[in-house]
């Protein structure tokens, strides 16, 4: 029995995982944190990780970048895996991560969804073959309760495309102050909010007189909560550190 500490457990996604977890005989959520502490399962929920002092396999955190240095504390002080699934982190905060990876094993991606890191392979590519010729564009549609934008999701799709392509891209967010036509290397990043999308993201490949669109929907937040366990069975099993990602989970299926 996999025993899985969940950080950000009463928010959407832990809720989702949560149930996932419920329905498998193989995983047991044995505590969440949550700052407000608030018990809504049968765990015990603590408002600060060091308050935990049971005993777990692996962390997973779908909670907040506010609660990133607090949680790798307490990995690395005993020494356990963690999942990380939140996104919006800062160049600080991700270097942090970087470090622990020495330590301890960490898994970290911007998606936890198969589809989106397969879609990846088809990117870099696209990439390599039409790159030199073709503009790319990269739309990303959430919910109105997401907070960073773009989302973890388009810049590691972005940055699947940048390895591939045979210039230096620059990465564009705003246009609205440059009254100039656009720029062969570039890649556009553009970010909606509204309702409760889950998560939509597409790749537009522009060449002349064609267009070549890549685009992943999620229909529910239960494919990045299967991809999170998944995740954390695999990250368990796991005996050396390092920084793994779903392309290590993938390979390992």
């Amino acid at each position: 029995m996999l025993r899985i500490a969940l950080s950000g457990c009463n928010g959407r996604m832990g809720r989702v995982i949560t149930d996932i977890c419920a329905h498998k005989d193989n995983v047991k959520i044995v505590a969440g944190f949550d700052l407000a502490g608030q018990k809504l399962a049968d765990f015990p929920v603590y408002a600060d990780p060091h308050e935990f002092t049971g005993a777990c396999d692996v962390i997973i955190d779908f909670s907040n970048v506010s609660s990133t240095d607090s949680l790798l504390d307490y990995c690395l002080k005993n020494k356990t895996p963690v999942v990380i699934c939140t996104t919006g982190h800062d160049e600080a905060q991700l270097a942090r991560i970087t470090a622990a990876s020495a330590e301890i094993p960490v898994f970290r991606s911007g998606n936890m969804s198969l589809g989106i890191n397969l879609m990846l392979d088809l990117l870099r590519k696209c990439a390599k073959v039409l790159g030199g010729g073709f503009d790319v564009e990269i739309v990303e549609k959430h919910h109105n309760q997401k907070l960073d934008a773009p989302s973890g999701t388009a810049l590691m799709l972005a940055d699947a495309v940048k390895e591939s392509l045979p210039y230096e891209a620059e990465y564009v967010y705003d246009r609205h102050e440059r009254r100039e036509k656009r720029p062969a290397h570039e890649i556009g990043i553009s970010a909606v909010r509204g309702g409760t999308i889950v998560g939509e993201h597409s790749v537009l490949f522009c060449g002349r007189d064609e267009v070549i669109e890549i685009r992943h929907s999620a229909q529910s937040r239960e494919v990045f909560a299967v991809g999170a366990v998944n995740a954390a069975v695999f990250l368990a099993a796991c005996k050396a550190p390092g920084l793994y990602n779903m392309q290590d989970v993938i390979a390992s299926l």
